[in-house]
């Protein structure tokens, strides 16, 4: 059956209005790496090339045996600090993890997809510092799950390269790089012996794509201190030719648990001087936290503002989203066509839906802020201030119960084996969906979860199930299925955070003063 093309966006010539009209702002358009809120927890983000002993790097930081850290492929792991060894897999369409044993010999459980993480949680005095994130290997993230990594880092706040002696940096992996040097983020390289050992390359040169640069062959009379200082001075020389920005990064060579000693020392204190600067940040008690704050005395047409606020806002998300699926759906194409083919389609389109939701949850939250502030100031006569914008948004999201009965706002939307979408409500559904989940969230919307179920990897894995024709097709109605399916979702969330920010002003404004 022919497919038709994908629903066109909304006309933008609905968004026209008074020459004061509140516009929705310039949203995100892509995710990336951002600050990190006040409370977020401390990681360390470990991403590297296959074949570089990463994990083996982090089961000698932890001193755990490499088995414990095996994930399945595509999945992330999650180590933490607890008294008690626990390990489980978070699969997007179930709201419980899956639980199996934290023993090397315990076997995983039997699963239709792999899961987006399986945390791990251990004894480990070094885990009271940060958690250890261990992503899938660079060559595999491609666009989308680069651009998760990047949220993630960017939360976490650190991030640990792993390379071996005998490997040289992808372009894939300096645009990587590239894009966290200019973020906060504190970079940590180690480097680990090649196949064979810290001896160089076959050709006595490493190049590193892209970099213009080569690392000098190591003489044989040398030491074999000396090779492992050539390798990683070689290493460095090749990165900072293509990202002089990460010039201040620190180098480890880490070959056994006495060379990590230096490693660990070094994470540690980074997460002092970061957990005091992000203590810092945020003050107890902020201005406006408290009391009672008075009205403006003609607050004019807030009403009809917020309005029209809302509704632009909504459709300005909805046209971002569509234009990012056309863009995930020639992606999908391109892996069915020249990339893996068929099997290959459910672990691209999974990275992509992950992505999507970061993208989604980004544009709406930026979004609703400026809603609230804009409405808040008209209402209260000035911008209001931090304190005073908490207060709101504690009694919009408080008012939001009242618009879910049946039709929950915490819900994560499964594209089915039969390229349809369905539905899993609750908050223990849309933490199964994600790759590194948020601590806490101060935010009034929930997150917004899309993500693949089994079905899809059962079919499309199937040994003798490799029609591209279909599979261009399946593709092409499952990405407009969640376009329709996010458009319905993101115009209601718009509904209900109108309705429940109109009653909270309202009563400021029949009031005279601010009681939220």
């Amino acid at each position: 059956m022919k497919q038709g093309p994908l629903p066109s966006v909304d006309s933008p010539d609905d968004m026209t209005g008074p020459a004061d009209l509140p516009t929705c702002g310039p949203l995100p358009t892509r995710v990336g790496a951002t600050g990190p809120a006040p409370d977020e927890p401390l990681g360390v983000v470990a991403v590297g090339p296959a074949g570089a002993e990463r994990r083996a790097v982090l089961a000698t930081l932890l001193g755990l045996d490499p088995v414990m850290l095996t994930v399945p492929a595509g999945s992330w792991l999650v180590v933490r600090n607890a008294k008690v060894p626990t390990r489980a897999a978070f699969v997007p369409g179930y709201r419980q993890p899956h639980s199996y044993g934290a023993d090397r010999d315990a076997a995983g459980p039997a699963l239709a997809r792999p899961p987006r993480r399986v945390e791990l949680t251990v004894p480990e005095p070094l885990l009271r510092h940060f958690a250890l994130i261990d992503v899938p290997d660079t060559a595999t993230l491609g666009v989308s799950g680069t651009r998760v990594l990047l949220e993630a880092a960017g939360r976490a706040g650190a991030l640990l390269f792993v390379i071996a002696a005998d490997q040289a940096f992808t372009a894939a992996e300096l645009n990587l790089l590239a894009e966290v040097a200019s973020t906060s983020v504190e970079v940590v390289f180690a480097v680990t012996p090649g196949a064979v050992g810290w001896a160089p390359l076959a050709d006595g040169a490493a190049t590193t794509e892209g970099a213009g640069a080569s690392v000098p062959p190591v003489g044989g009379a040398q030491t074999e201190v000396d090779a492992v200082a050539v390798t990683v001075a070689a290493h460095r020389a090749a990165l900072l030719a293509a990202v002089p920005a990460l010039a201040g990064a620190r180098w480890f060579p880490v070959d056994g648990a006495a060379t990590a000693a230096d490693l660990r020392r070094a994470l540690v204190g980074w997460a002092s001087r970061e957990g005091l600067q992000r203590a810092s940040v945020d003050p107890p008690v902020l201005p406006g936290q408290q009391g009672r704050v008075a009205v403006a005395a003609n607050p004019g047409d807030w009403s009809e503002r917020l309005d029209r606020h809302a509704r632009t806002c909504a459709q300005r998300i909805r046209q971002h989203l569509a234009l990012e699926l056309a863009n995930i759906h020639l992606r999908a194409v391109q892996e069915i066509v020249f990339g893996v083919g068929c099997a290959g389609l459910p672990d691209l389109l999974d990275r992509e839906m992950a992505a999507l939701s970061l993208l989604a949850t980004s544009q709406c939250d930026q979004a609703v802020r400026g809603i609230m502030t804009d409405a808040a100031s008209r209402v209260l006569g000035a911008p209001p201030t931090e304190g005073v914008r908490r207060r709101i948004a504690a009694a919009v999201q408080y008012g939001l119960t009242d618009h879910r009965p049946g039709h929950e706002l915490d819900k994560v939307l499964l594209i089915t084996s039969t390229a349809g979408v369905a539905e899993l409500t609750g908050p223990e559904a849309i933490d199964a969906a994600a790759s590194y989940p948020v601590a806490s969230r101060d935010e009034v919307l929930p997150p917004v979860a899309v993500a693949l179920s089994g079905g899809c990897w059962q079919q499309w894995r199937t040994p003798g199930n490799d029609d591209h024709s279909a599979a261009r097709a399946w593709s092409q109605r499952a990405v407009r299925e969640v376009e329709l399916g996010l458009s319905r979702e993101i115009s209601r969330r718009f509904e209900v955070i109108r309705l429940s920010l109109g009653v909270v002003l309202s009563d400021a404004v029949d009031h005279g003063i601010l009681l939220a």
